[in-house]
């Protein structure tokens, strides 16, 4: 089935279930004045057709256009936020038309079993209409307020509030050159998500602040296309580290969401749009390949895969070209964008990888990080995705991402700059 199709059968169950929602709200506040049920009808349809409209502009209208991206992410928001309320609500209006529905059942049972009405049955009992339970409608009403207030609440607090996480990384054969040496990771900028230039600009300062050696971006630049970097590669060409910075690509950086998985001329130009943009902005783009890392005469080996993932998501990666020619290297520092890869094919191949450094997962954008716990439903998807991971002589470490996707926010799983530095064992 294609998009357009899909689309339109989308947007027809989400109207059916607008009604149902709409018909159950005004059968509680039967006491509303006709004036102000014809308000409210008026708001409730006008907003649903503004959002409906909106969310096929978002997708069909040209990325040319003026405020194009802004107007969309406002558009989904609204679309987003809606669509949990009304979800969170429909188990209370479920319940209400099932109990209905056994009460019909059973008045209908007593009308065919008593011919005749006894003074404890009243009359009015059996053609009496059934009306919906205020209470618990009402409930469902003020449930789905819960949601409303904290995914906006994540929307103005935690899209944009970096979080730095220190950590040290101890690698048993790190040369002496190498002790102390601190670099930085982001992952995960999406930069088709952003709709605040100078909260994204606040990143990046606290990440330079920090003054890394070397820095990692470990994939998924954009969301589709190169042109969303348009308002953004002047601000992360900033991004610059002594020892350089190496990136590599990430899942969403071919283009396949957008012009599907079949290859064609038009993607193949986005995603060397793409890996020029990379170079543009100084970034070191690794593509099954590796660099070596040189100071004052010793080396290490920093190695990059095109994304390799588990289930659906593509295999581009291929490490035995990153590894070739790398035996002589103490150390090797893997980038890998999708965290999946490491116990898929690093633990099992290529136990010469001492550290490997993933994104992909944000943490769902959604849950609990503290220190010495964590929590999210991606956990119960992928087995490491947030933070540090050992096994044997091996290490991963996933950043939990700079940007966003889908949802325009963060709750509890803040976007991160990680730090490292690296010791001797």
């Amino acid at each position: 089935m294609g998009r357009l199709p899909a689309l339109i059968i989308l947007s027809v169950l989400l109207l059916a279930f607008d009604y149902y929602c709409y018909r159950a709200i005004l059968s509680v506040f039967k006491k509303w004045k006709p004036t102000t049920k014809k308000l409210f009808s008026i708001i409730w349809w006008t907003y649903t057709g503004i959002l409906v409209i909106g969310v096929f502009a978002a997708i069909y209208v040209p990325s040319y256009l003026p405020l194009y991206l802004s107007l969309r992410s406002v558009i989904l928001v609204a679309f987003f936020l809606t669509l949990v309320c009304k979800i969170v609500m429909l188990p209370f209006l479920l319940i209400d038309d099932i109990r209905r529905l056994f009460v019909k059942i059973n008045r209908s049972f007593k009308s065919k079993s008593t011919a005749v009405l006894t003074e404890r049955e009243p009359q009015t009992m059996v053609g009496e209409p059934i009306s919906r339970s205020s209470f618990i409608i009402k409930a469902g009403l003020i449930t789905a307020a819960i949601p409303l207030t904290s995914l906006t609440w994540g929307i103005s607090s935690g899209a944009y509030d970096y979080k730095i996480k220190r950590r040290t990384l101890v690698l048993p054969n790190l040369p002496k050159a190498f002790e102390g040496i601190r670099f930085g990771q982001i992952s995960d900028i999406h930069s088709g998500s952003f709709y605040n230039k100078k909260a994204v600009q606040g990143g990046v300062d606290m990440l330079l602040a920090e003054k890394p050696d070397f820095i990692f971006f470990t994939g998924d630049l954009v969301n589709d296309m190169a042109t969303e970097m348009r308002d953004y590669q002047d601000l992360f060409s900033k991004v610059k580290a002594p020892l350089g910075v190496y990136s590599v690509l990430g899942n969403h950086d071919y283009g396949d969401y957008h012009f599907g998985g079949a290859p064609s001329a038009a993607k193949a130009r986005n995603l060397q749009d793409v890996i020029k943009t990379h170079k543009v902005m100084g970034w070191d783009l690794l593509m099954n390949e590796h660099r070596r890392l040189k100071i004052d005469g010793e080396e290490i080996g920093i190695l990059g895969i095109e994304n390799w993932g588990m289930g659906r998501f593509p295999k581009y990666g291929r490490m035995d070209l990153a590894t070739k020619d790398t035996d002589d290297l103490p150390v090797k520092l893997l980038l890998s964008h999708d965290p999946s890869h490491w116990r898929q094919e690093v633990l099992k191949k290529y136990p010469q990888i001492d550290a490997m450094f993933s994104g992909h997962t944000h943490g769902m954008q959604f849950g609990v990080r503290t220190e010495h716990y964590q929590w999210s439903p991606i956990q119960y998807i992928y087995k490491e995705w947030a933070g540090l991971y050992k096994e044997q002589n091996q290490q991963l470490y996933v950043n939990v991402g700079y940007g966003f996707l889908g949802y325009p926010g963060r709750v509890g799983i803040l976007p991160e700059i990680t730090i490292f530095e690296l010791k001797r064992a």
